[in-house]
C-alpha cells in the first residue's frame, strides 16, 4: 500500500514529536527522552522506510562519533570554568562586572550578546553559550537563567559563526549541484555568490536582531525576577536597543563590504568597545538596578548559586591575570580561524577518519587540533594552572569535577545525534522513499506554496533544532530551499538568506546545545524547561524574519536572483 505524502510526513515526524512531548510536556530529562526518541526512529526506519539493520547501526555509530565533537567542546568549556573557580579568577571577574554595572540585565547583554557574539564569530560550535553561561552563573545568575539567556543571545551571530562557516561551508554546498551552477547569472562568481548570500542572510538579522537584547532581558525578568513580569525587562529598552544596534550595524556593513568571514567577530569586538564604557557611565540605564529574587525564593529547578559574594572587595588575583585565559582563548581562536593566516588548514590536516562505516559509504572525520574544545579550551586550562600558580590538588579537583559533569551529557548527546543521523541517512532504503528529513521538507513546501518565504526560516530552524548546527542545517536544506524557490519562481538569494537566518534562530532550541549548555552550568534534567521558555523568542524571531522575507520577495526586491 502506497502512503500519501501527508502520511509519510506524519510518520517521519514521530521521533521529533516524541522528543518534544517527553521533554517539553512531560519534563523528562534528555538522558531519558533521547534514547526513547532514538528507538522510535529505529522502529519507523526499519518497518516503514525498510532501512537495513546495518544502515541503521552505521547511522547510529556516526551519530555517536559526531557527539564526540560536541563533548570535546563542552568538556573544554567546563574545564576552563572549573579551573578559574579553583584559581580564584572568577571572584575577580565577578568583581569587575559589578564595577561596570550591578544590573543583571546589563551584565546579560554584555556577556551574552557582545562577548558571546565575538566568540561565536571566531569559533562557532556552540562555544559562546558554553563560555558565556558559566560566566553569568559566576556573577550570580541562576544556572537555568544563564543557560536560557545565553542560548537566546547565541542566534544572530551564528549565521557568520566560525569565521563564516555556515555560509561558506553550508550554503556554499548548494553550488555542488552542477544544475545550480548552470543557472547562475552570467558573471556571478563563487566568491560573489557567497558574498551575496551573506548580505541576504545579514539583512533580516540587522532589522530583527537589533531588538533581540530587549527580548532576551524581558524573558529574563519574566521568568526569573521576583515580580515575574516582562515590564522590568522592557524598562531598559533604550540601552537594550542601543546595544542591539551597536552590534548589528557593523555586522551588516561587514557582510556587505567585506564578506561572510568577520561580521560577528567585528560586531562583537566593536560592540564591547562601545558598550562597556557606556554601561560604566550608566548611559541609557534606568536608576533602579534589577537583580534576581533572593536565593531562598529560587525555584529548585533553577539550580544552585555557585558564586561567593564575600571576596568581591578583595579579589585574590588581579583583573588582567584573571581575564588572561579568556583573552588567550579569543586570540587563539582568531589566529587559527582567519583564512589569511593559513593556520586553520594546517591544524585541519591532522584528521582521524573513518571513510566507510560498516561498509555503508558513510564517512566520519575528527580534526582534534581544530576542535575548540582541545585548542584552545583544554590547552588554555592547562596554561591557566601555571599562570595562576594553582596547586596540584586544585587542578586535580577541577578536572575530576569536569569529568563527573560530562557523564549525563554524553549519554543524551549520543542518542540525540544518532537519531538525527537516522532521519538524514534514511535515503538509502528498500522502500524507494526519500529520506525522512526530505519528506518532512517536501510536505512543508507543498503546504505553504506562495507563502514559502514565511515558512523558509522555520525550515532552517528545524534543521538546527535537530542537528545542533547552522552549518549542517544549511547543508541539509540549502539545495532544497533553492529548488523550491526555482519552482515558485521567487528569489533564490532571498530564500537562501532566509534559510540561513532561520538556521541560526534554531540554535535557541537545539537539543544538542541545550544539553551541552546545561552541562556547563552544572544542572541536568531541565532541558524541557529551556525548550518551553526559548520556543517563544525563537517563534517570534523566525516569524518576523519570515514576514520580512515576504516583503523582500514580493514587494521590495522582487527582481533579485
Amino acid at each position: 500500500m502506497e502512503l500519501s505524502l501527508l502520511s509519510l510526513s506524519f510518520f517521519a515526524s514521530i521521533p521529533l514529536l516524541v522528543t518534544i512531548i517527553l521533554m517539553a510536556v512531560l519534563n523528562w530529562a534528555a538522558v531519558k527522552a533521547m534514547p526513547a526518541a532514538w528507538l522510535t526512529a529505529v522502529i519507523i526506519s526499519s518497518f516503514l522506510w525498510l532501512m537495513s539493520p546495518n544502515r541503521i547501526l552505521a547511522a547510529s555509530v556516526l551519530g555517536s562519533l559526531q557527539a564526540l565533537n560536541i563533548l570535546l567542546i563542552v568538556f573544554g568549556a567546563v574545564l576552563i570554568l572549573n579551573t578559574l573557580k579553583k584559581s580564584g579568577a572568577m571572584e575577580t571577574i565577578n568583581h569587575s562586572f559589578h564595577k561596570i554595572s550591578p544590573d543583571k540585565r546589563v551584565q546579560a547583554i554584555i556577556i551574552g550578546w557582545f562577548f558571546g557574539s565575538f566568540i561565536e564569530g571566531a569559533a562557532g560550535f556552540g562555544t559562546p553559550a558554553a563560555l558565556g553561561a558559566p560566566l553569568m552563573v559566576g556573577l550570580g545568575f541562576p544556572p537555568l537563567a544563564a543557560a536560557m539567556t545565553a542560548l537566546i543571545f547565541n542566534s544572530t551571530a551564528v549565521t557568520f559563526g566560525a569565521v563564516g562557516t555556515p555560509i561558506i561551508g553550508g550554503l556554499g554546498a548548494v553550488l555542488n549541484n552542477p544544475a545550480v551552477r548552470q543557472q547562475l547569472p552570467a558573471g556571478l562568481t563563487f566568491s560573489q555568490f557567497l558574498r551575496d548570500l551573506g548580505v541576504w542572510s545579514a539583512l533580516p538579522h540587522f532589522i530583527v536582531g537589533t531588538f533581540l537584547p530587549l527580548l532576551a532581558v524581558s524573558m529574563l525578568t519574566r521568568f526569573f525576577g521576583e515580580k515575574k513580569t516582562y515590564k522590568e525587562g522592557l524598562e531598559i529598552w533604550p540601552f537594550a536597543i542601543f546595544s542591539g544596534f551597536v552590534f548589528t550595524l557593523p555586522y551588516f556593513l561587514m557582510a556587505v563590504f567585506w564578506g561572510p568571514e568577520l561580521p560577528s567577530v567585528i560586531g562583537g569586538l566593536l560592540g564591547l568597545g562601545i558598550i562597556i564604557p557606556a554601561a560604566s557611565h550608566n548611559f541609557l540605564i534606568p536608576k533602579n538596578k534589577w537583580n534576581f529574587a533572593p536565593l531562598e525564593k529560587w525555584d529548585p529547578r533553577w539550580g544552585k548559586a555557585s558564586f561567593s559574594p564575600h571576596n568581591r572587595e578583595s579579589p585574590s588575583l588581579s583583573l588582567p591575570v584573571s581575564w588572561l585565559p579568556y583573552l588567550l582563548i579569543a586570540s587563539i581562536l582568531l589566529v587559527t580561524r582567519l583564512p589569511a593566516l593559513g593556520l586553520g588548514p594546517f591544524l585541519q590536516n591532522f584528521s582521524l577518519d573513518w571513510n566507510n562505516i560498516l561498509g555503508e559509504g558513510i564517512r566520519f572525520s575528527l580534526q582534534p587540533l581544530y576542535v575548540p574544545g582541545i585548542i584552545p579550551f583544554t590547552l588554555v586550562a592547562i596554561l591557566t594552572a601555571w599562570l595562576h600558580r594553582m596547586n596540584k590538588s586544585s587542578v586535580k579537583e577541577a578536572w575530576l569535577i569536569t569529568a563527573k559533569q560530562m557523564v549525563p551529557t554524553a549519554a543524551a548527546l549520543v542518542f540525540a545525534v544518532s537519531m538525527v543521523q537516522i532521519l538524514v541517512l534514511s535515503d538509502v532504503n528498500q522502500s524507494g522513499l526519500d529520506s525522512m528529513m526530505l519528506v518532512l521538507s517536501r510536505f512543508t513546501s507543498l503546504t505553504f506554496k506562495g507563502l514559502w518565504p514565511l515558512a523558509s526560516p522555520f525550515i532552517g530552524a528545524l534543521g538546527t533544532f535537530l542537528s545542533g548546527s547552522s552549518t549542517v542545517s544549511n547543508i541539509l536544506f540549502g539545495s532544497f530551499q533553492y529548488q523550491v524557490a526555482e519552482e515558485l519562481n521567487i528569489s533564490r538569494m532571498i530564500t537562501l538568506g532566509l534559510q540561513s537566518a532561520g538556521s541560526s534562530i534554531g540554535n535557541m532550541v537545539s537539543i544538542h546545545n541545550i544539553v551541552a549548555v546545561l552541562a556547563t552550568v552544572g544542572i541536568s534534567g531541565v532541558e524541557g524547561e529551556i525548550i518551553k521558555k526559548n520556543f517563544m523568542p525563537a517563534l517570534i524571531y523566525a516569524f518576523l524574519v519570515g514576514t520580512l522575507g515576504l516583503l523582500f520577495t514580493y514587494i521590495i526586491f522582487p527582481q533579485t536572483f
